[in-house]
């Protein structure tokens, strides 16, 4: 394969260092892409005032439920080349490539032109307040207009870590996180456009980004080179990503939709209760980003050693990435709140706003590393090809407790307090039945690994 010196062999050595090897870079590529929406919501919240921070963070949870379709099926473009790369299969590598980039060419126009039909009438049925709710379509509109950018850099990203390479994805993020905070403050600061030049200075960092990671697989070698002219469906590949990928997509999407149910019941207590809990939740965004490294890891890893047919590694990739999301977790989720005052004053300097976003912080952030252990065990169960049973787990075990509680414990107890309560009692649920699946599907996996 090409690159040697950016590709790891996770078939082979040891697990603990490789694996941090891995994850470090994939963490602070996942912090640099926070970045992006962070510096929207720091220049806004400090220079347009606490309704632009409402209507740029509100958005979140809504653009999520739009594109994770999308980018669950990014999962299985990482999940399939691993694979691959572990058997030696370099023509299958090849038809994955390029069936994944028309994908993200194909899947980006189009949620470009829902974005921008659909932009308003959504923000309407999440009842989003009407001194909120133009600012919140404009900044929509103009986000989705970098949707093909966007996906093209995902899919990418994905490719390259399939074999190892996390590096060159931080890189590339490294010089759009910086175009973007400079266009942020300028487009902001100086031009006065308030939510729009945060938007715009996010569609040219995102297009920056996909540039160079569509330059960086033309300039491979062998079967992971991208090749303009081949970029086509393989119809045998895309089922096979679908098979992976679209149950991650339905749980994200799915999950999306619990949490835009979450936000408009957060609407309902006002634009500051919504600012302090869109700017807490971007500083959980980073707690999440840190965690989500070792998902990725888990699903990488797996996935390659499945291809070798190694089950021991697979056994210990396991271990070694629950162990490290459970400290990341703890150590980075219960620090977001200890600091909690200072990190919200970034972001805002009412004091209303900050004492909301301690609120959010203390249910939400402190018991974060029950998220990361959730995550990690689907990630192995997908490197395993298992995905729809951790999908249908997901969605009833998280997304559903989550709706049921919105209409049954949160009239009961009308408080912001009741509504975060539901994250940590839906992890804990949702890991613990993730746990006895891993073990039912085990010996299955023993079995066609000593075929």
């Amino acid at each position: 394969m090409a690159k040697k010196h950016y590709q790891i062999n996770m078939t082979e050595g040891d697990l603990m260092s490789k694996i941090l090897l891995f994850s470090l870079p994939l963490m602070a590529s996942s912090l640099l892409q926070l970045l992006f929406n962070a510096a929207d919501i720091i220049v806004v919240g400090k220079f347009a005032g606490h309704q632009s921070l409402a209507a740029v963070s509100s958005t979140s949870s809504l653009i999520n439920l739009i594109v994770n379709i999308f980018i669950g099926l990014s999962v299985g473009t990482n999940v399939l080349v691993a694979r691959f790369i572990g058997a030696n299969q370099y023509d299958d590598i090849s038809k994955t490539v390029h069936t994944s980039i028309y994908i993200s060419i194909v899947g980006g126009i189009l949620l470009t032109i829902f974005g921008l039909f659909m932009a308003k009438p959504l923000l309407e049925l999440m009842n989003t307040p009407a001194d909120v709710i133009d600012l919140a379509a404009l900044y929509l509109r103009i986000y989705f207009l970098g949707m093909v950018a966007q996906l093209i850099y995902n899919y990418g990203a994905a490719i390259l870590r399939a074999k190892g390479d996390t590096k060159r994805p931080l890189y590339f993020l490294f010089i759009a996180g910086v175009v973007n905070v400079i266009l942020n403050l300028i487009l902001v600061i100086v031009f006065h456009l308030d939510v729009a030049g945060v938007a715009i200075a996010t569609v040219i960092s995102q297009i920056i980004s996909a540039v160079f990671i569509f330059y960086c697989l033309m300039g491979e070698s062998d079967a992971m080179r991208l090749h303009v002219k081949q970029i086509r469906l393989d119809k045998e590949k895309f089922l096979q990503i679908l098979e992976i990928g679209l149950p991650a997509g339905i749980q994200g999407s799915i999950f999306s939709i619990s949490n835009v149910l979450i936000q408009t019941s957060v609407n309902s207590f006002g634009s500051t209760i919504m600012a302090g809990n869109g700017a807490a939740a971007n500083i959980e965004g980073f707690v999440y980003a840190g965690m989500n490294a070792f998902y990725q890891s888990c699903l990488t890893f797996t996935g390659q050693n499945y291809g070798a047919k190694k089950l021991d590694r697979i056994l210990k990739t396991l271990g070694s990435c629950l162990f490290l999301v459970t400290v990341t977790g703890l150590v980075l989720g219960v620090g977001a709140w200890f600091f909690g005052d200072i990190l919200l004053s970034i972001y805002a300097s009412e004091q209303a706003v900050i004492e909301a976003g301690l609120i959010r912080l203390f249910y939400v952030s402190m018991p974060y590393f029950l998220c990361g252990i959730m995550d990690v065990m689907v990630g192995s169960l997908r490197g395993l090809g298992y995905s729809i049973v951790p999908m249908i787990v997901s969605l009833i075990g998280a997304c559903g407790l989550r709706i049921l509680w919105l209409v049954t414990v949160f009239p009961m107890y009308n408080t912001i307090d009741s509504i975060y309560i539901s994250y940590p009692v839906s992890w804990t649920i949702t890991a613990l039945v993730h746990i006895i699946t891993f073990l039912i599907i085990i010996p299955r996996v023993k079995r066609k690994c000593m075929a």
